[in-house]
């Protein structure tokens, strides 16, 4: 395989759109936080304890969605100064990981949807 300079240029706008997702899910799912605990100030309902806990986890797992699309990025730009230096080999593995760190994000995103999927049925369940 030739890599030239736009294919991991390719994975720019990629990498940029899935991180205003993320970061989307991170602001709504904070101010949600935020009135959880103004909520859990004023009664105590462990049912709201349980929620915020919950929150943490989802939380947790958008910070390292971030953190590995960021990687994905970073790798992106180091692949294209590697070919840019002619150091094609170097390029491919590089290029390679940052398509790994890539996946490896998307699968943290699915796992936090489904997530929040499930914490969405519980709620609907206890409006039935």
């Amino acid at each position: 395989m030739n890599l030239s300079l736009s294919i991991p240029a390719l994975l720019f706008p990629a990498i940029s759109l899935t991180m205003l997702a993320y970061n989307a899910r991170y602001l709504a799912i904070a101010g949600l936080i935020r009135s959880l605990h103004a909520s859990y100030q004023e009664t105590h309902s462990e049912g709201v304890g349980l929620q915020v806990k919950k929150l943490r986890k989802r939380l947790t797992i958008i910070k390292n969605m971030q953190a590995v699309a960021i990687v994905s990025f970073l790798l992106a730009v180091i692949t294209m100064f590697l070919i840019y230096i002619e150091e094609a080999f170097y390029a491919k593995i590089v290029f390679g990981i940052s398509l790994f760190a890539l996946m490896l994000s998307l699968m943290l995103s699915l796992i936090e949807v489904q997530l929040s999927t499930k914490a969405l049925s519980i709620q609907l369940r206890d409006m039935e």
